[in-house]
């Protein structure tokens, strides 16, 4: 595994002028930052996806989890 990421790749990439401005305002090396930003990014995507299945198994299991809540909530009621 840490063999796979020491492997680096050379590859061409074409961005707007203004775009790596910005970059190299931030970084100046520019793989860093794109590598940075591409990883930030994947992992965002991820999250969303995970955060996506998440709310499926809620909402497949809403009735019996509101129905508990009901339940917990009616033992602290007080008399």
């Amino acid at each position: 595994m840490e063999y796979n990421y020491l492997v680096r790749v050379k590859t061409s990439v074409t961005l707007p002028a203004d775009l790596l401005e910005s970059i190299d305002e931030v970084d100046p090396n520019r793989s860093a930052f794109i590598e940075r930003a591409a990883k930030a990014y994947l992992a965002r995507l991820e999250r969303a996806r995970r955060d996506q299945r998440d709310l499926a198994i809620i909402n497949a299991n809403a009735e019996r989890l509101n129905q508990e809540a009901e339940d917990v909530l009616g033992y602290q009621s007080l008399p």
